[in-house]
């Protein structure tokens, strides 16, 4: 039986990210599945060895005007009652602390993480994010930490950056795996958000890019490993 893990897309960007790539390397079946698109989630089978729900454009408190948000509320909580790993990023790490009854949404006056910024462990998050990195990031929503979830890391800007429920469902505010190319996709992208409060100029993200990508890289496959383990 192939191991897979079941990657829920809100958009389509080429398969070229960290976890895709994560999971050839280590003989994991990547399936790539759209409910925004009509794909069915279900109920999570046997051989699902573990989830990530990526980031995308929606508000994921909209269900009425985007019902396949449902469907993901429902498969997210059938992984979390399973014990299957789960990793959520930005948008997905949203609906995750959404639907464990935490507010989620714009801050009042909303500012914009996009670009390279730094992440700093919580003194619960240590074994976590030994030190501060610089994640990728391109947001102005943010997640409130659910009752009974573990606050990893946070930033500046940003204090709700990363939580932990139970052992293996994790939720990122930010982006480790978005390689170089896929951030170059988003610098031209029509909803880059150059100009807005928070935002970088694409001279700075180029100069942290370059500084920082590598060590985020390497930090994101390590986590990867520990969360996911192997289909040997």
């Amino acid at each position: 039986m192939s191991r897979k893990i079941v990657l829920v897309r809100h958009g389509d960007d080429p398969p070229d990210d960290r976890v895709v790539t994560f999971a050839v390397q280590n003989g994991f079946e990547p399936v790539f599945v759209r409910p925004f698109k009509g794909d069915k989630l279900g109920p999570p089978g046997p051989d699902v060895a573990g989830s990530v729900v990526y980031g995308g454009p929606y508000n994921v408190f909209e269900e009425d005007k985007h019902p396949f948000l449902n469907d993901e509320a429902d498969w997210i909580r059938a992984c979390m009652a399973q014990g299957i790993p789960l990793l959520g990023i930005c948008q997905g790490a949203q609906q995750i602390a959404r639907a464990l009854g935490a507010e989620v949404g714009p801050y009042a006056q909303p500012v914009h993480e996009f670009g390279y910024y730094p992440i700093s462990p919580t003194p619960e998050g240590r074994d976590f994010l030994p030190e501060t990195l610089h994640m990728t990031q391109a947001h102005f929503h943010t997640f409130a930490i659910p009752e009974g979830a573990v606050h990893l890391a946070s930033s500046p800007m940003y204090p709700n950056q990363a939580f932990r429920h139970g052992e293996k469902t994790y939720a990122f505010q930010f982006h480790p795996e978005v390689t170089i190319e896929g951030f170059r996709r988003w610098q031209s992208n029509p909803w880059a958000a150059f100009g807005r409060p928070g935002a970088q100029s694409k001279v700075e993200q180029d100069a942290l890019m370059a500084e920082h990508d590598a060590r985020q890289a390497d930090w994101f496959y390590e986590f990867l490993r520990k969360l996911f383990g192997t289909a040997a």
